[in-house]
Parts: structure tokens; C-alpha cells; sequence
């Protein structure tokens, strides 16, 4: 199966399931009822985010329509009865879309009655919220819906039986339930939704029209060429197109599924074991989502709940993102040294070149998506432009014309790639409603603050336990939505930058892709390298360490400054105190070192990692010169 083929089957990349979806070609008239819902869904959300007029509400309600009934059909009720349950998910899925176009059509007869509902409104609206959390079983597993029907009772009735205090409530009636979650802005319609419908739908569209341009193909043909040639090739080549296609797709397992079916194999040719071959692949994919210019869903929710202009974040995490690749490389760098692992032959490399002459049009629509963003345009506004722009520039050659065919093919996988998400972000909507009604989330904070002593970087060590612990159970998307809902605030109460708060709960986040026995990504990579899951999980999180040590640099130092001088110290010190941990775990540099040796670089690591100019100007100094001291001391030995 080719790469392309490859990322057109993954169809939940954000979503986390592990669920194999109906292939639409294979369900006849219902497989085309979805294409025609996928590219109304798709021309849809051009027209309302371009110079359509529509109320927010009204738009959502008419995207959970459409993600609903897709997704009903394409995640089976059972996986192992998926043709025995269809005619099931049918009735569910056309009892969706009634539920949520009720409210385009009679949410003025609610307004006339002054709020109050009916029995056929509560009932509607029942079946909406049921059904939604029905359908994230389905797409993300037990713990979001889970989460969804405990929060939910809290508001209810689980509120009144709490000891006096923080956590007492004295509940709502059902019917305000309903009205709130699902007749509001407040809950399933709230702002996550409109950053789902607006956002992250179109840059998930931008992706796939990229990739449908053949876009793809460029990218790795251009990472061979550049870093073929060098030791252990096909690894670094891994962690260059997976950067390169993560800025875009913002997804890591659609990054491993489309890069990593070229990378593994070329990786396990060279000498690499299957195991290690999948980590590559694995931490190089989770890069993508921190890697500007679109990143994960997470950061347009971080762009919306932190009111900071979503170009201020991309900019801010350009070079911390630059650092964990950085370190990832020597990562591989040393491994394939210390195998004594060879180039890739000269014959599978291309030629810069050749390959830049064949594709350079391909980069126009990146520096149209740049300079928009950059000149002050809104991501809705930049994303639209920059689809129009992949389509106009496919045309200068013949080979990657997009056609009437791929655009409406575009359509639909970009439909299909926003399904899992946007089921995840609308159900997502119900526990921050309620976290918002019932005061919850700023009662959980203090407590967190207390716990942890008041102390940051205990604070820091808790959130990192409690992001491994979610990322057990959920995807990266509600990982993030959880954790900066409940441990953000404690951040900013101890003093923190309200963008740093988000961004190391955004970073460790991240690590739901890495961290058994749900590691989403790695399980993909394992599959594609023929390794157990569990060991490629394992060399994925040694390798993506960056997740858990970055993030430290964010609450005292700099590092968050942007693209100015400010960086530069705690650039430079955090990079070799990241390499001095990375030489550490491997035991080699120019020679394999005994655990003295090891110390040596770990202490002086530590020293350029700890957040002072004395600390970081010894550290940075001991680490050169133990870099070189034993960069020469093994070339001798070989000599």
C-alpha cells in the first residue's frame, strides 16, 4: 500500500481509537450518503468561515449533525459484528442528525417561551447527549464517556452528597441540564465546538488537500536526500519528514502511518531492530504536534481559552519544538554509531535537486499559509486561502493537477480525518460546561496547590504524573482539555505566565502518544515495524524524553520568548543539558563509556539544565569539553 493509501486509511488519527472504521466504498448507497455528507460538511464550513453568515450555534448544531451520522456509520457499534449492527447504527446515526437540526429549526419556538422546554424538547435533547457519549465509546473508548456521565452526575444529584465545602453542590434539575448542555453555548455547542468547526476542521482539510497533491512524496524524497547519505539515514530521514509532515497534519499517528510505512522498513534494512525503528518513528511523529505552523488540535484551544492570538503561539513554541528534534536526532545519531549501522546506498538517494525541481510548487502553499499567519490574517481566513492555494499551485505540472476528482476526494478524507476529533471536542464540551456551571474546576485547583506544597516544580512533577496516568486512557486532545482545565489554574496561582501554564500542560500531553498500554502511535508504529507494542512504546518514550524535560525550561526560563535574543541562553544550555541526557541512557560517545563516564555527562547536563547563567555557563563548558575529549578519544581507538 502506498503512503498516500496509507494516511487515507487512517481515518481517527486524533480520536485514539484503536477501532477499524467501515471502509465507505464497501456499504453501497450508505458509503455514498457519507461522500455526500463529507463534502457538503466540507463546502459547508468554507462558506460559514469565509462570507457566510450564520450563529454559532446554528453552525455547530449543524456540524454535530454531520459528524454525528458519519460517525455513526463508520464506527460500528460492535467491531466484531460490524455488518450485524449496521441497520443499528443507521437508525442512530439519521436520529442524530434530527437531534441536532432540531435546533436550527425550533430554537426560535424555545425563545418564545422564555427558555422553558417541553417534554419533546428534553426528550431531543436526551437522545443528542446519549448519543453523542455513545458515539466517543465508540471512537476514544470508555474513559471520555465515562468522564462525561461522572461530571454530569456531579451537576445533578452527586454534588448534594459531598461533605460541606469545596466540592458541595447543591445540584439542577434535569430539564436545566439538558437546556445548558445542548440548547446553549454553554456545553456541547460551547467554544470548543466552534474552534472544532472552524480551526481545526480547516487546517484537517488543509492537510489533506496537501497530501492529496502528492505533497507527501515530496517531503520524504526531500529528508532522504538531505539526510540519506549520513549515519543511520533512514532513522533521521524519519525524524525530518515527520516534523516536516507534522507542522501540516498535526496528527502523530497519521504521521506514522504515512511516513513510517517508508522510514520503518529502510530503518530495519540498515540494522535498526524493529523495536527502536518504531520509537523513531513514534517520538519523531509526536514532534509534529508541537512543530508550528498548524500543530495539534490543542493549540487552537490553547489560542482560545488563553486569549493570545494563535500566530503568538506558533512563533513562541517554534524553538522549543526545534530543541526536542534536535535532541531526538542525537538521539539516533548515537544509536546508529554505536551499532555501526551504514548510510542508505547511493542509488536510494535522491538528489536535492532533482527533487526540488520536481516539487518546489509544492512549498507554495506553506509560504502562503506562513505569510498569512504572520501578517496578521485570521488561521480560518489563512487556511482557506492556503487550500485554494494548494489547488492552484498543483497545477504547474502535470503529475500532481488536482482534477474535480481529487478535490471532492480531499474533501471527503479530510472529512472523514475530522470525525474522531470532532467527536472527542464536542463530547469534551459536556465536562467543560460543567466544570463552568458548578465552579468545579477552581475548586479542584486550590486543592491541587495545597497538595503540592505551593511549589512549582512539584506542581510540575504532579501534572507530569497525572498526564502519564490520563494518557493510559484517553488521546492527546482530552488529555490536554482535562489537564488545563484543572491544573493550568494552579499554575497561574502560583505565579506562572498563563502561556507557559498552557504550554507545559500542552507538552505533557503529548506523552498519551508514548506512555503504555495506550500508546496510540507507537502501537501503529509497532505494527508497521512488526515489533511487540509495548518495548516500541517504551524506546518511543526514552526517545521523545523531551516531553517531560522541555517543559521544565518553560516555567523558569525564557525559552517562551519567541524568535528574539531572550532565547538564546536557555536554548543553547536546555540543548546540552538535553544531549548530556541523552548520552547518558545511551552509555556511547565516540566510545562506550563505564558509569563514571556516564555520571560525567549527566552531571554536567543537569548543571546546563538548571535555570541559572553560573549553572548553565559550567554545565555547556563541561559538556564541550567532554564532547570532545571523547569524540577524539574513540576516533583514536578505531585509528
Amino acid at each position: 500500500m502506498d503512503q498516500k493509501s496509507k494516511q487515507e486509511e487512517l481515518i481517527e488519527a486524533e480520536a485514539g481509537s484503536s477501532v477499524r472504521l467501515r471502509n465507505p466504498d464497501s456499504l453501497g448507497f450508505l458509503g455514498l450518503l457519507v461522500k455526500i455528507a463529507s463534502v457538503f460538511l466540507a463546502l459547508f464550513a468554507l462558506w460559514y468561515n469565509s462570507f457566510g453568515v450564520i450563529s454559532e450555534l446554528h453552525q455547530n448544531a449543524i456540524f454535530f449533525s454531520i459528524i454525528g451520522f458519519i460517525g455513526f456509520i463508520l464506527y460500528p457499534l460492535s467491531k466484531k459484528k460490524a455488518k450485524q449492527t449496521l441497520k443499528i447504527d443507521v437508525v442512530l446515526a439519521f436520529l442524530v442528525l434530527i437531534s441536532g437540526l432540531y435546533i436550527v429549526f425550533f430554537e426560535n419556538t424555545i425563545h418564545a417561551r422564555n427558555e422553558v422546554l417541553i417534554l419533546r424538547d428534553i426528550i431531543i435533547g436526551s437522545i443528542a447527549i446519549i448519543l453523542l457519549i455513545e458515539l466517543s465509546r465508540r471512537a476514544a473508548g470508555l474513559v471520555i464517556p465515562l468522564l462525561a456521565i461522572l461530571f454530569s452526575s456531579y451537576a445533578l444529584f452527586l454534588g448534594k452528597y459531598m461533605p460541606p465545602g469545596m466540592f458541595s453542590f447543591r445540584g439542577i434539575f434535569y430539564s436545566t441540564y439538558v437546556y445548558r448542555m445542548y440548547f446553549t453555548n454553554d456545553g456541547i455547542f460551547g467554544y470548543i465546538a466552534t474552534i472544532a468547526s472552524t480551526y481545526v476542521y480547516l487546517f484537517i482539510l488543509f492537510a489533506a488537500f496537501f497530501l492529496k497533491s502528492g505533497a507527501g512524496d515530496f517531503i520524504i524524497d526531500m529528508a532522504k536526500a538531505l539526510l540519506g547519505k549520513t549515519v543511520g539515514g533512514p532513522a533521521k530521514v524519519a525524524v525530518l519528514a515527520s516534523g516536516l509532515m507534522g507542522s501540516i497534519t498535526g496528527s502523530s499517528v497519521a504521521n506514522v502511518v504515512g511516513t513510517g510505512s517508508i522510514t520503518i522498513p529502510l530503518m530495519k534494512r540498515i540494522g535498526f531492530a524493529p523495536e527502536f525503528a518504531g520509537g523513531v518513528e513514534t517520538a519523531a511523529s509526536v514532534g509534529g504536534q508541537m512543530m508550528p505552523p498548524i500543530m495539534g488540535a490543542g493549540a487552537f484551544i490553547m489560542a482560545q481559552w488563553t486569549q493570545i492570538p494563535y500566530t503568538t503561539i506558533i512563533g513562541k513554541a517554534f524553538i522549543p519544538a526545534v530543541m526536542y528534534y534536535l535532541g531526538v536526532l542525537l538521539n539516533v545519531h548515537i544509536r546508529a554509531v554505536k551499532s555501526n549501522l551504514k548510510p542508505l546506498d547511493d542509488t536510494e538517494i535522491p538528489s536535492v535537486k532533482e527533487v526540488f525541481k520536481k516539487g518546489w510548487h509544492f512549498l507554495i502553499p506553506l509560504v502562503v499559509l506562513v505569510y498569512l499567519l504572520v501578517s496578521g490574517y485570521t488561521p480560518t481566513y489563512a487556511a482557506i486561502i492556503s487550500i485554494v492555494a494548494v489547488v492552484v499551485s498543483s497545477w504547474i505540472r502535470k503529475n500532481s493537477r488536482m482534477g474535480p476528482k481529487e478535490i471532492i476526494d480531499a474533501m471527503i478524507l479530510g472529512t472523514r480525518n475530522m470525525v474522531g476529533t470532532g467527536i472527542l471536542l464536542l463530547v469534551a464540551g459536556i465536562i467543560v460546561g460543567i466544570i463552568t456551571l458548578t465552579g468545579l474546576g477552581i475548586s479542584l485547583s486550590i486543592i491541587v496547590t495545597s497538595i503540592t506544597s505551593n511549589s512549582i516544580f512539584l506542581l510540575y512533577l504532579f501534572t507530569a504524573l497525572a498526564a502519564l496516568f490520563l494518557g493510559m486512557g484517553l488521546p492527546v486532545t482530552a488529555s490536554y482539555i482535562v489537564l488545563a482545565i484543572l491544573i493550568a489554574p494552579a499554575f497561574k496561582m502560583l505565579g506562572v505566565g498563563i502561556l507557559a501554564a498552557n504550554m507545559v500542560v500542552f507538552w505533557l500531553a503529548e506523552t498519551a502518544n508514548v506512555t503504555p498500554p495506550i500508546a496510540l502511535a507507537a502501537f501503529a508504529a509497532s505494527g508497521i515495524a512488526g515489533s511487540k507494542p509495548v518495548p516500541t512504546a517504551i524506546e518511543g518514550f526514552k526517545l521523545a524524553k523531551g516531553l517531560l524535560l522541555i517543559p521544565i525550561l518553560f516555567l523558569y526560563t525564557n525559552l517562551l520568548a519567541g524568535l528574539n535574543g531572550n532565547v538564546i541562553v536557555p536554548a543553547v544550555s536546555g540543548l546540552f543539558g538535553l544531549f548530556g541526557f541523552t548520552v547518558f541512557l545511551e552509555g556511547y560517545w565516540g566510545k562506550h563509556l563505564n558509569i563514571f563516564e556516564r555520571l560525567l555527562f549527566l552531571i554536567f547536563g543537569l548543571l546546563a539544565y538548571y535555570p541559572s547563567i553560573e549553572t548553565d555557563a559550567v554545565g555547556v563548558l563541561g559538556e564541550i569539553l567532554l564532547f570532545g575529549y571523547y569524540y577524539l578519544k574513540g576516533k583514536k581507538a578505531k585509528a
